[in-house]
């Protein structure tokens, strides 16, 4: 429902109350299970203190829910304004008969059609268009599925249709993941791993487990768990000096810096930190496989990092200190002004918290739509004034909110 004068902003922690109380959890019963303090839990579910992600995760994990639920993902009404609810199906379906040869199967087009296609597909999801991505999805899994299972050879071919595979698959995870459909991102995620292996290309090995620390465990509040398939993912990508594999291992590194962080290992995130930076200043700024790494996106990271442990003082510090190029990717763009936007917010300055909001639809306006972090940092805004901006109340309504 959009935001309304009269009636309070639901948020994170309004939730958190609301699963508590199902559960019939007291407020300490709660906090001891998720070992955080009755003070703390407190604060979050009044909308005083922003739910971390280490928070978010313990609690999760206690109420025995996926984070999306405590998101309040999906936001049905606004998915269904644009038409993406009745998208979500057909992927799904899509992915479940992936191994299934049908009769009326049509002859798929050459491979480099289909390469093609894919490249799209991914310049889509760079994009952060959702609607395109899932409207394509669907049809162009089957093709590249029935392709795959048409050349049975061992070769190159057969390599590069599961890395389309591959592709296709991790594009799905990412579009249902941030739609906020765990199930189906799930699915997508092990349909990933599956193509990965007969890829012959251990990247892309690597970049399925990456992605499965955030959609499998990380989801599930187990950043433990994602830590340690970070771990395993670094010992199974050998460091052969290549610019590629090294930023690969970084962006893993970094992952692992995230959920040591979300675990409460202090050190050990700080540790991953170094070893990232250390990487980055040996490969520099570098986009490959549809990612980012290098000097920049550490810094960036970092800024993540410092609001996920509440210094956003020195989250806005670090981010006003980064100039973005003009070609960066769309959903690294947004990704950048939601997180400044969520330091602004928590530091008081409001007005500059929803010009980065703006700053971030600008630059992908699904991805910041759908964003829950974008919703909570509304909600923020919203439960900051006695009366609402029409600018703000314009964008609390677009956002659904």
């Amino acid at each position: 429902m959009p935001y309304s004068a009269d009636r309070p902003t639901e948020s994170v922690g309004t939730r958190i109350r609301a699963m508590r109380l199902i559960r019939d959890y007291t407020l300490s019963e709660l906090g001891r299970l998720a070992h955080v303090s009755k003070s703390q839990l407190s604060r979050v579910e009044n909308g005083e203190q922003p739910a971390s992600p280490s928070v978010l995760a313990a609690v999760a994990r206690a109420l025995s829910v996926d984070i999306s639920v405590l998101h309040g993902q999906p936001y049905i009404e606004i998915l269904q304004q644009e038409q993406l609810d009745a998208m979500v199906s057909p992927i799904g379906s899509a992915l479940e008969a992936w191994d299934i040869e049908l009769d009326d199967d049509p002859e798929p087009r050459p491979i480099g059609t289909l390469e093609a296609e894919v490249g799209r597909v991914v310049g889509l999801r760079m994009g952060a268009e959702f609607s395109e991505t899932a409207k394509i999805l669907p049809g162009l899994i089957t093709e590249v599925a029935s392709a795959a299972r048409r050349h049975d050879t061992p070769g190159r071919r057969r390599e590069s249709l599961y890395a389309l595979q591959t592709e296709l698959a991790r594009t799905a995870a990412g579009v249902a993941y941030r739609l906020g459909y765990a199930d189906l991102a799930r699915l997508a995620v092990a349909r990933m791993g599956a193509a990965a292996r007969e890829s012959g290309d251990p990247c892309l090995v690597a970049i399925e487990r990456f992605e499965r620390a955030a959609i499998t465990h990380g989801s599930a509040g187990r950043a433990d768990r994602s830590v340690a398939l970070m771990r395993q993912a670094l010992r199974d990508l050998d460091d052969d000096g290549s610019q590629a594999v090294r930023a690969v291992r970084g962006i893993l590194v970094l992952r692992a810096a995230t959920y040591a962080r979300r675990a409460r290992d202090t050190s050990a995130a700080d540790s991953w930190i170094e070893q990232a930076e250390e990487i980055a200043s040996t490969t520099g700024d570098v986009d490959l496989y549809a990612l980012s790494f290098g000097p920049r996106w550490v810094r960036m990271s970092r800024v993540s990092d410092l609001n996920d442990t509440d210094d956003h003082d020195e989250a806005l510090r670090q981010a006003n200190g980064l100039r973005l190029p003009d070609d960066y990717p769309p959903n690294r763009r947004a990704h950048f002004w939601i997180n400044r936007a969520r330091a602004e917010a928590w530091t008081a300055r409001h007005d500059d918290a929803l010009m980065s909001l703006a700053n971030a639809r600008d630059a992908a306006p699904q991805m910041t739509r759908f964003h829950p972090e974008v919703h909570e940092t509304v909600g923020t805004l919203l439960r900051a004034r006695t009366r609402a901006s029409e600018t703000l109340r314009e964008f609390a309504a677009w956002s659904g909110v």
